[in-house]
């Protein structure tokens, strides 16, 4: 790193550091204006709020009020800590929005945060009162009326004092951010929650995409290399007995059984290259995009911008997401051509991107697309298919190659 970029990462430190602490300022001269607002408008809607019948309207009115003074908190979050929260979210770990949220959770944070303003205040004034007593001090030393041992005694109780200061201002800065987290935006819980969601969903799409691959491939070594074996057993049984009476036709169907062979031969390396080709390991993922053109029924275009290796998984799903789309628009859509778009810049995602040119209409929710879902999913990724009636069809998958 040169002088000037670690000349610049400092100036934007401090920066930071004096945005923050103009944001602590700034919550310990709002917490009155809450404190005051409460104790105000709560003394004469108190009656109503304790009746069941009108607290929900003297809460609407209450926290009316509250809300504008909660938003101040909000943007005082977002300007000086960088805070971002969702816009939808609603507070208290809700998910209604923030403008049609009922009164309580605005109150409750009100309150809370209200009262951390202002203990948040009284640290910092007790902090100041102990630098002005630091500056007595010291000028007692320099005027010599102060004692080796009375000045070892304030050092010491001041020592402690500014230590017991600076942790209290710490724990009520990191209780202003829990509380916006928790008011604002999805709580730890909640996103613990999601991620728990998230992960099972996936775990149960890999799964029904790990079943469906099993069974597909059972039903083309079932119904295809299977057959072709019977068939070649019949050939050659049917040679073996008729060798000696009729060496012509015994030739003539070896020649079959040969072919045949060839041809079990070409299918068998089909189903193994279909379930795991070994041009991944070998020769990389745009090789083995090569090989999906040259199998291909349709004129394929592939356009490779990757700088850098991948992640084996990462890989893999690439090449079988393309190979599933390519294979399905084959098969399905009546396309004349397919393009496909391999992307990423050097640690970011890796997008892929197939289109097609045929009618369109592809169903999100068909096994194929699922599976491909459920393969993306596992990695953390987002799978987008746009296929509007008529064409064309735009398969996006995005994949994170951390």
């Amino acid at each position: 790193m040169s002088g000037g970029e670690r000349g610049e990462r400092v100036g934007a430190g401090t920066r930071s550091a004096v945005r923050r602490t103009v944001g602590v300022l700034a919550g310990c001269l709002t917490a009155p204006t809450g404190l005051l607002y409460l104790l105000l408008a709560g003394v004469p809607l108190g009656a109503f709020l304790l009746w069941p019948r009108t607290r929900p309207y003297a809460l609407r009115v209450f926290g009316s009020g509250a809300r504008r003074l909660v938003e101040v908190e909000r943007r005082r979050r977002t300007f000086f800590f960088g805070d971002r929260f969702p816009e939808t979210y609603g507070m208290c770990g809700t998910y209604e929005t923030y403008e049609t949220y009922g009164g309580e959770g605005v109150v409750r944070y009100l309150a809370v945060r209200s009262w951390s303003g202002l203990m948040c205040g009284v640290v910092l004034a007790l902090l100041g009162f102990g630098l002005a007593l630091a500056g007595l001090l010291a000028g007692g030393v320099v005027r010599g009326t102060i004692g080796a041992a009375e000045l070892l005694t304030q050092l010491v109780l001041g020592g402690v004092l500014l230590f017991l200061g600076l942790q209290g201002l710490f724990a009520l800065t990191a209780l202003d951010a829990r509380l916006a987290r928790e008011y604002f935006g999805p709580s730890e819980r909640e996103l613990l929650r999601r991620r728990i969601d998230e992960l099972s969903v996936s775990r149960a799409a890999v799964v029904r995409a790990v079943d469906v691959e099993r069974r597909r491939i059972e039903r083309d070594l079932h119904d295809g290399v299977q057959q072709r074996l019977v068939a070649l057993a019949m050939l050659i049984g049917r040679a073996r007995r008729g060798g000696g009476r009729d060496p012509e036709r015994a030739a003539e169907l070896l020649g079959q059984a040969h072919r045949e062979a060839q041809e079990v031969l070409a299918e068998l390396r089909e189903v193994a290259w279909r379930v795991y080709p070994s041009a991944l390991d070998s020769l990389g993922l745009e090789e083995a995009l090569g090989g999906v053109a040259q199998r291909c029924g349709l004129p394929l275009r592939i356009a490779y911008e990757v700088a850098g290796p991948l992640p084996r998984p990462v890989v893999t799903a690439a090449y079988f997401v393309v190979s599933e789309a390519v294979t399905n628009a084959a098969k399905h859509s009546a396309a004349s051509a397919v393009s496909v778009r391999v992307a990423g810049p050097p640690g970011g995602p890796l997008t892929v991107r197939i289109e097609d040119d045929g009618r369109g209409g592809a169903d999100p929710a068909g096994s194929g697309l699922t599976g491909l879902r459920g393969r993306v999913a596992a990695l953390d990724g987002a799978l987008r298919i746009d296929s509007p009636l008529g064409g064309p069809t735009t398969i996006v998958a995005e994949l994170p190659c951390v």
